[in-house]
């Protein structure tokens, strides 16, 4: 945890009765004898003023470094954020936007031993609200409408400014954190901010379902939304895969430098065996590997956590995937995808993971082969 300090010049304040130059008053010395007087005065003020310069300048940098925080990493606790609130601005990434003002409600019957959110509501304090539904449109690509893909630059700036997010501040992401798909949308809200260059962001382990479970308070009080001043820095396409770099991922000559497939979705739609309904076509890709949610997630007192970094490496290699090796994860609609780009990119620091932002959906769109393969 880094914190936030206070920092006093030492620099001695000078009088306004004690000018920065000598006075050079008139008297009889030698004309030599003046110049040296005159000379050791200038140089001495000179000396003087350099000497607060350099002061000043020492003073603007450390107040600067004062000023600056950085996130520890990009899981955060709820301890963590409960510590650091006024340090960070808090985006709550959700679909339904009724409850982010309404009482939280708990689960406690007799039976229940441990209080388990049921029905949840309410935000932490200070946070602020992304609507996930409006996050991803619809683009034209190869002459075909596709839904659920990444906004344009100047798209997802507004979308980020009108929720009142401001630049320079570092970003928490809050999920609902009940169930997987939580997490996902709001990696998948990482995933875009990334790309458009911000990289000060973190997501709240557990979400807001964990932060309740936690003892940690909520409020239902009204927000007046205000537009903020956030600002791409780029387009990062080193983040984002094209439906030709999946297609050409499995026809390098090295093995060695073979790029991964990773199927994020759950094993049934890996297989074939069954399909989400705005897909097109049933199967993977072919040369794909599945590594389905449960293989990063684990659950406590109702809220989804993520796994520890050794159980998530054993997961990928069980799999047979390398977390750190060049990859492209894909899912059916750029979602599922999102947290396992998330963690072999953020968690792993793989430098060359990739998404398919257009998934299943747009693979099928273009008629490209899908693999069945049902038992």
């Amino acid at each position: 945890m880094i914190m936030m300090s206070q920092f006093e010049s030492s620099t001695k304040q000078v009088p306004s009765s004690e000018p920065l130059f000598t006075s050079l008053k008139p008297h009889k010395l030698a004309d030599k004898e003046v110049s040296s007087s005159i000379s050791t005065g200038m140089l001495s003020g000179t000396s003087q003023n350099i000497k607060l310069i350099l002061l000043f300048t020492i003073f603007s940098a450390v107040c600067s470094l004062a000023q600056a925080f950085t996130l520890p990493g990009p899981i955060v606790s709820a301890d963590w954020l409960a510590k650091n609130k006024s340090h960070v601005q808090i985006i709550e990434v959700a679909n339904n936007l009724d409850s982010f003002m309404s009482l939280p409600g708990k689960d406690q019957t007799p039976q229940v031993v441990k209080r388990v959110v049921v029905d949840f509501g309410g935000h932490i304090e200070g946070s602020i609200l992304m609507d996930f539904s409006t996050a991803r449109v619809e683009r034209v690509i190869s002459g075909k409408k596709v839904n659920f893909m990444i906004p344009s630059q100047a798209d997802f700036q507004k979308i980020v400014q009108s929720a009142g997010v401001n630049t320079g501040k570092p970003i928490v992401l809050v999920p609902f954190g009940l169930n997987s798909a939580d997490i996902d949308e709001a990696l998948r809200i990482l995933w875009q901010f990334k790309v458009y260059g911000e990289d000060n962001i973190s997501i709240l382990d557990g979400g807001l379902t964990g932060w309740l479970a936690e003892g940690k308070a909520t409020t239902h009080a009204h927000i007046i939304r205000q537009k903020g001043n956030w600002a791409t820095k780029g387009y990062r396409s080193e983040f984002v895969a094209t439906s030709e770099d999946v297609a050409n991922a499995n026809a390098k000559a090295s093995a060695k430098h073979k790029t991964q497939l990773v199927d994020a979705r759950i094993p049934a739609q890996y297989s074939g065996e069954t399909k989400l309904e705005v897909v097109r076509g049933y199967g993977r890709i072919e040369g794909a590997k599945n590594f389905a949610p449960e293989f990063m997630t684990r659950s406590a007192n109702g809220a989804i956590y993520f796994l520890a970094r050794k159980d998530l490496e054993a997961n990928f290699y069980a799999n047979g995937i390398n977390p750190i090796a060049p990859s492209i994860s894909y899912c059916n609609t750029g979602t599922e995808a999102a947290s396992t780009w998330f963690i072999m990119h953020e968690v792993f620091g793989s430098p060359s993971a990739k998404m398919y932002d257009g998934a299943v959906n747009l693979w099928a769109i273009q008629g490209r082969p899908l693999l069945v393969s049902l038992n």
